[in-house]
């Protein structure tokens, strides 16, 4: 669908893109992810052909692909009603369709379609996004470009909002989806891409990432007896221990980078069972996508 390589882009001797390479395939829903400031929405605006690249290739599947762009705060125009917006959004992308029906059902795909005859000025945030997402979809894009779709949106209007991307995802849609809220991504990405220092860091399969990172794993162990030697035993096996403050009871141990979820699990139970500790539970903490996150922004995975 889109792979971009070598991608470069500075401002004022800035460099913001610094050889980004990135890979959406056809049916992606792709969490591009980094900080503030770290160029995503600078590679989604060339994706776009708003801004110019310096260098690198952007390269679609296909000619006359189209994209639906729905930025972090859409401009709206406040005099019009829904249905009055979405009618001039299909005559400026020029749908060659029934510009009614296609507003109608583009109001029914967001939830919309009670509040199209009310003036967009009394709009809620919620509401502003769902009709920007609308307008995004006029065009019944190939690629879909979310920035920030629930930002700053209260809990109700948030769960509205990831509950049309879900839906857009189980029909086959392909979506990026450039967020700082990874609890959403981790509901309906099967891609992510992790932004740093202008370059993509990580980029896989969900799944693929956290078992790539399967050496950071963690397993939570309650002891019976917590003591100065159970705690180097454990560390014998080249893992890192540390006590739970909460749980006196309770030590977690993070397996070093290439160890397996399986490799760990066997290397605990065997050295509990070599050093005679009993333990009274094994719980695998597995890495969430915001520890993956932190670490890989921050450079420590």
């Amino acid at each position: 669908m889109l792979h971009i390589k070598g991608l470069t882009k500075s401002y004022k001797g800035f460099p913001v893109l610094a050889g980004l390479n990135m890979n959406i395939e056809k049916g992606d829903v792709y969490g591009f992810l980094g900080t503030n400031g770290c160029g995503k929405t600078t590679t989604m605006n060339i994706i776009c052909n708003i801004i110019p690249k310096d260098y690198g290739e952007v390269a679609f599947e296909r000619e006359g692909l189209k994209i639906g762009y729905l930025p972090e705060a859409p401009a709206l125009y406040g005099y019009m009603n829904g249905y009055e917006y979405l009618d001039f959004i299909g005559a400026c992308c020029r749908y060659e369709g029934n510009l009614n029906a296609r507003t109608a059902e583009v109001l029914e795909i967001t939830g919309m379609t009670g509040s199209a005859k009310r003036l967009i000025k009394g709009y809620s945030r919620g509401m502003n996004q769902r009709i920007g997402i609308a307008a995004a979809l006029y065009n019944n894009p190939d690629l879909l470009i979310l920035d920030e779709p629930t930002s700053a949106l209260d809990p109700e209007g948030r769960a509205e909002v990831m509950e049309i991307i879900r839906k857009l995802a189980g029909t086959g849609s392909t979506i990026v989806l450039c967020t700082h809220i990874l609890n959403d991504v981790e509901r309906v990405a099967n891609k992510v891409g992790i932004l740093r220092n202008g370059v993509m860091a990580v980029e896989s399969g969900l799944r693929e990432i956290k078992e790539k990172l399967g050496g950071n794993n963690a397993i939570n162990i309650r002891l019976r007896e917590y003591t100065p030697e159970a705690i180097t035993a454990l560390c014998g096996i080249d893992l890192a221990a540390r006590s739970e403050a909460n749980d006196p009871g309770g030590v977690t141990l993070y397996a070093k980078q290439g160890v397996s979820e399986k490799e760990l699990y066997n290397k605990v139970v065997i050295t509990l069972a070599e050093n005679n500790i009993l333990p009274e539970g094994l719980e695998f903490k597995r890495l969430t996508l915001e520890q993956i996150y932190i670490g890989v922004t921050t450079g420590q995975l």
